[in-house]
């Protein structure tokens, strides 16, 4: 399926200009301008030479600014705690010179009034501890500017809002609201996991943190590209010359480390349908790498990817790519899969999630597209 196609030579073809960057005034953000890693904080501490021996959950709360003892023996627990870079229980006794580093997920009820809102929600699986959801276009995570309410964090209170007191109480859990440990943008939909008590929250930001949660995209993006797979590195930031848009830095001492895996799925002449796996939560990740190395997602509208970028100069090619973006009026990306260790039993979990029904039509689209072409050239 991923045999790259030859261009025939009977239609007249080009690379299309660099289209004017689209107009954005006025454009809400939402939550696009948050990356995974914003849902958690790294601590590091070292322990004074003359420090007395004690317990390291006692240590750390008299160290960390409201934080409960059950937080602390809830991060310690999932792991999330390392002296001198080991993994230990509750009752380490802290020594002179430890290095203790501590992962801890951010509370959303720090810097937003969630409401609970009747929202529809999509649930592909839940239990105890987690809730794995099927995200769909144009429902932003959680509030941000322009966007106070109408989130997925205020469908998720509205849904588990009867159920707060039946959640099972492990020792130390305070089963008391959800958690969100990542995000994907306002109009791209799929899959994402949240967690229902403190512990679950915990053990998925360290797994965000170390990177081990598997998370594959769908994304159709312009061009023919001109390898089976490949891998992108290459810091992203915001972009000086207009701040609502991001951009891969030249130089690594700019932006944050971001890297990104692909392999072709299938080709359409001048689109082509790959899967990314991402290593990094960065800001608009799949959508800037894949645009700086000259494959902007088709349909995206604030990366230009909504014009016509590659293809013929023939009006029924111009009138399809026009129909297949008024199908598709955002960026054509899917989170499919998403795989990590459960918090509850330790196991390896993995879902997978069909495509959203306005980019599968677009997809089916252009194979008829490709069949028209091999047809004319037989």
């Amino acid at each position: 399926m991923s045999q790259k196609h030859q261009n025939s030579n009977d239609l007249p073809e080009k690379d299309l200009p660099e289209p004017v960057p689209p107009d954005l005034s006025g454009q809400d953000e939402g939550d696009d301008n948050q990356s995974t890693d914003d849902y958690f904080e790294r601590h590091e501490i070292v322990a004074d030479p003359k420090q007395g021996y004690i317990r390291l959950d006692k240590f750390l709360i008299d160290r960390l600014a409201n934080r409960s003892r059950n937080k602390v023996q809830n991060a310690i627990r999932a792991g999330s705690v390392k002296v001198d870079d080991r993994e230990v229980k509750p009752n380490y006794k802290v020594k002179p010179g430890n290095v203790i580093t501590i992962v801890l997920p951010k509370s959303l009820e720090e810097v937003y009034d969630i409401a609970p809102q009747n929202i529809p929600l999509d649930i592909v699986h839940e239990d105890a501890d987690v809730m794995v959801i099927n995200k769909p276009y144009n429902l932003a995570v959680h509030p941000g500017a322009g966007i106070p309410n109408g989130t997925l964090v205020n469908a998720v209170a509205w849904h588990l809002k009867e159920q707060i007191d039946k959640l099972p109480v492990k020792e130390g859990n305070e089963p008391n609201r959800a958690g969100i440990v990542h995000r994907i943008d306002k109009d791209t939909t799929g899959l994402m996991v949240i967690a229902k008590n403190d512990f679950a929250m915990t053990h998925l930001a360290r797994q965000f943190y170390e990177h081990t949660i598997e998370r594959r995209y769908w994304a159709l993006v312009w061009g023919d590209v001109d390898r089976d797979k490949g891998t992108i590195r290459g810091n992203i930031g915001r972009n000086p010359n207009d701040r609502r848009l991001f951009m891969v830095f030249p130089d690594d001492e700019d932006g944050k480390w971001a890297v990104t895996h692909w392999r072709v799925l299938e080709r359409f002449y001048y689109c082509t349908l790959i899967e990314c796996q991402l290593e990094t939560g960065r800001t608009h990740q799949i959508r800037v790498h894949l645009k700086s190395i000259g494959h902007t997602l088709f349909g995206d509208p604030r990366y230009g990817g909504n014009q016509i970028l590659k293809g013929t100069l023939y009006s029924k090619y111009k009138q399809f790519v026009e129909g297949c973006l008024a199908l598709l009026p955002r960026q054509a990306l899917h989170a499919k899969v998403l795989g990590f260790k459960h918090p509850g039993t330790g196991e390896h979990v993995r879902f997978e999630s069909d495509l959203p029904a306005d980019m599968q039509a677009v997809i089916e689209r252009w194979r008829d597209y490709v069949q028209s072409r091999k047809g004319q050239s037989a």
